[in-house]
Order: C-alpha cells, then structure tokens, then sequence
C-alpha cells in the first residue's frame, strides 16, 4: 500500500477519519481510492455528491509529497490505521484517526496502557500525588500516556523519565513545533523510552480546537484514565468523559470540599463517572494487574479444571495461551455465537475458573 495515498487521503478536504476508514474499506486500500473515478465514490455510505465536489485529489497529492519529505528528514513513523503498530485499543474507537504521525520508541500495543490528565494549574497537592502514582507503578511495566501540556500531564512525562517508565505525550499540532515550548527539553528526553503522537501534519499550529480532538486519543489508547487534579471546567474533564463513552474506566483522586482544582475530580467520583483512587495499589486490583516480579512461569500457574463443559474446555485452552484476551478476539477463536460464548464465560467466572477485567477482557484465575 502506498505510503503517499495513506499521507494524501488525511489531506481531501471535507473527507474526515470515518469517511476516509470507509473509502479505503470500499476500495481495498488508499491508493485505490485515488486510483477509481470520483464519481464511484458515490458508492460509498456517507460520501455525497456535495463532499465529492470538494475532494481535490491532485492537491492532496502534492501536500502529501511535502509532508513525506518532512518525514523522511526528521526521522517520523507513520501508522495508517490498518498497520499492526497503530494503538489497538485506539483504532476500536469509533471516532478513531485514520494515520499517525509518531516519534520515539514507545509500544503503543503494550500490556498495560494507563493516560493521567488534569490542571495546567496545578497545586503541589496534585503534583505530589502524580509523584507517588509514576513512583509506584514502576513494578508493573505500564505505559502512561498524557498530553504534554503544562501541570499534571508534564509532570507525569517527568517523573516517567525519572523511574524509567515508558511514556507517550499525545501533541494537538505538527511535530515540527512543541507546544508548550517549555516542555521541549521533557519531550526530547521522553523519545529514549517512549516517544511523541500526533494525528497533526506538520505545520498545523496548536488551534484551540485541536485540542478535544487530542483527548480522545489520550482517552482512546488507554485501558483507564486517571483524573489526578481537574477544575470543573477544562481538558481533563472532556477526556473522562470521552473515556466514559469508549467503556474505559476511569478514576479520580478526591480533594478537599471547595479546592478549585479538586472540584472537577470530586464531581466526577459523586456522579459516578469515576472511581475513586488512592494510589497505584487501587488500580492495579481493580484492572487485575499483577507486577511484573510476581508472574509466575506458565507451566505453574495453571490447575486444570475436571468440571468444564466441552464448550467451556475450548473457552479454557485458548484462554490458556493468552495472558489476557479480549471478548473480540476470544468470539473469533472460539468461532462460538456471542450469546453462547457469553453464557459460558458467566459460567467459568462464577466456579472460579475465569477473571472478568474492565474492557472486556478475560484471563485464566491462576
């Protein structure tokens, strides 16, 4: 597939992630999509005459030679959506980029992918409690996402680079700029063990709107989203919500009753749009972590149940050689009616055998 249709389709005009997810799945690939008569687009759910009129594919084309050149230059990764390296979890979500702009070396696949937001305006409070989550997740191999802005997201990247923890900062812009420029010198730092994100070519300057755009890959990569500090009003508050819309969980440390920047958290826990957090030892229970000191060798860690149905036995074999497998997957494997599958694996859970975790994942009870 052609890396210049992947770049070019980002840069039709009025054609956004969605249409573009659905011309590509029409046409095969990107370049396919460039290649057939604009007229066949017509074919295509969503793709009116009116959005057709303004597709100007050969434009496209040429901004997307410039962007290749820039990205040739500055050393940048490429993942179209369809690429086995693009943000699984990301790619689920409906409203989910088409292509990203990378840097660094992070494993945006990794096990355990945990984003924290909150205030620009940090109090020490908050900063304190970022501090001490960074300090003890380090056993669990986590990769915390946040995004680069000042307060809470710059000094979890910090303490991320301190304890040698993994961490991405997803930009509302190019990454020929850093916005905030303050933080540079973090962000370089950040690309030995982790790295930069953008859906932004370069030249797209930090526009208010970009922003709620870039939560939602925050939210998106995650397993859970963690609120440390938050007025009621602001970024941390929209990337929680659109965690909630994603199914993801999402927790928040409480603050004192009429601190500014402890109400957006505290909101979040009474309306039950979060889980309250003390500390990395409330996550790692509640998401079924174990660290990574703990695990225990395959070949111990299993007793083989004598009680299973045949249905059940095949849910445990394939479960058997995964740490941990979604719903989505274990369907496929199972090639098993979703109905069925679900009534089997209420069934393991309540004898013991089987874990439920949130996002709808399933591991083996060691």
């Amino acid at each position: 597939m052609s890396l210049l249709h992947q770049v070019a389709l980002t840069f039709i005009k009025n054609i956004g992630p969605t249409s573009a997810k659905s011309l590509v799945s029409y046409f095969g690939d990107a370049e396919e999509v460039f290649k057939v008569s604009k007229h066949s687009w017509m074919s295509v759910s969503g793709i009116g005459e009116k959005r057709i009129g303004l597709a100007d594919r050969d434009a496209a084309l040429t901004r997307a030679e410039q962007e290749l050149k820039f990205i040739e230059k500055n050393n940048i990764d490429i993942l179209f959506y369809t690429d086995s390296r693009f943000p699984k979890r990301l790619k689920n979500c409906y409203d989910s980029p088409v292509l990203l702009y990378a840097k660094g070396n992070a494993n945006l696949n990794s096990q355990r992918i945990i984003s924290i937001v909150g205030t620009r305006n940090a109090t020490e409070y908050g900063k304190e409690l970022c501090r001490q989550l960074i300090e003890e997740l380090q056993p669990y191999n986590a990769l915390v996402v946040s995004g680069l802005a000042l307060g809470i997201d710059v000094t979890a990247h910090k303490e991320c680079v301190k304890h040698q923890v993994p961490t991405v900062g997803v930009l509302g812009h190019g990454l020929d700029r850093m916005y905030p420029s303050q933080n540079r010198a973090t962000a370089e730092k950040m690309l030995e063990n982790g790295g930069l994100l953008t859906e932004y070519p370069s030249e797209t300057i930090p526009d208010r709107e970009n922003f709620p755009q870039r939560n939602r890959i925050v939210a998106g990569m995650a397993d859970a989203t963690i609120v440390i500090e938050a007025g009621i009003k602001g970024g941390a508050l929209i990337t929680a919500e659109i965690a909630n819309t994603y199914n993801r969980d999402v927790f928040a440390y409480p603050g004192r009753i009429g601190d500014e920047y402890s109400e957006g958290c505290n909101f979040l826990i009474r309306n039950n749009k979060a889980s309250l957090l003390t500390g990395a030892a409330d996550l790692a229970y509640i998401l079924g972590w174990e660290k990574a000191d703990g695990l225990k060798p395959m070949t111990e860690q299993f007793v083989l149940p004598i009680d299973l149905s045949n249905d059940e036995q095949m849910i445990f074999d394939i479960l058997k050689q995964h740490a941990l497998l979604a719903i989505d997957d274990l369907t496929l494997k199972a090639n098993m009616a979703t109905s069925q599958l679900a009534m089997n694996l209420l069934n393991m859970e309540m004898a013991g055998h089987i874990r439920s975790l949130p996002g709808k994942m399933y591991k083996l009870v060691n």
